[in-house]
């Protein structure tokens, strides 16, 4: 009779880096959209000095 139990250990053991180097690469694919583009942030690098207020006027004398 043939040995029915060659080699089962190691399937498993295949099985599980196949789906843990899938979900790897579904998350950096996730990642790199979100870095490079892929979400709608943009963020406003304009920064202006505030405007100087204007001298007060001399208050009257009497």
């Amino acid at each position: 009779m043939g040995d029915n139990g060659d080699g089962g250990g190691s399937t498993g053991v295949v099985a599980i880096l196949v789906i843990f180097i899938i979900i790897v690469v579904v998350v950096l694919f996730a990642f790199r959209g979100r870095l490079f583009g892929g979400g709608g942030t943009k963020i406003n690098v304009n920064v202006q000095a505030p405007a100087a207020p204007a001298p007060a006027a001399p208050a009257p004398s009497r």
